[in-house]
């Protein structure tokens, strides 16, 4: 299973970024995404998570009303929109995947993880 993480980069502070997380080989015919960050000195935190269907979504309190994730499931792909960005989002952010037709908030029950996209705003 490879994951595969993009969209990161240098964006003002207000500014907007559409992280992408493209999924491939997995063999289960449903999984969840979730996307996780890490910033320097950081532990690394949930973000936002997504059902297989789409249809249930679960976000931390910190980007709650300014990300939305979405996915694609004919391309493998996820996305987060993040917009209204802060400084405090610079971090690494990765997507990981988990077999399950449900959100899945704990990083622990995380099966496949990919590389990770670096996001950097500056204020």
């Amino acid at each position: 299973v490879q994951l595969q993480a993009s969209g990161g980069g240098l964006v003002q502070a207000g500014g907007s970024l559409r992280l992408s997380c493209t999924v491939s080989g997995f063999e289960s015919d449903y999984y969840a995404i979730g996307w996780f960050r890490q910033a320097p000195g950081k532990e690394r935190e949930f973000v936002a998570a997504i059902s297989w269907s789409g249809g249930s979504t679960a976000y931390a309190d910190s980007v709650k009303g300014r990300s939305t994730i979405s996915r694609d499931n004919a391309k493998n792909a996820v996305y987060l929109q993040m917009n209204s960005l802060k400084a405090e989002d610079t971090a690494v952010y990765y997507c990981a995947a988990v077999k399950s037709p449900f959100v899945v908030r704990g990083d622990i029950l995380y099966e496949h993880w990919g590389q990770g996209t670096l996001v950097t705003v500056s204020s």
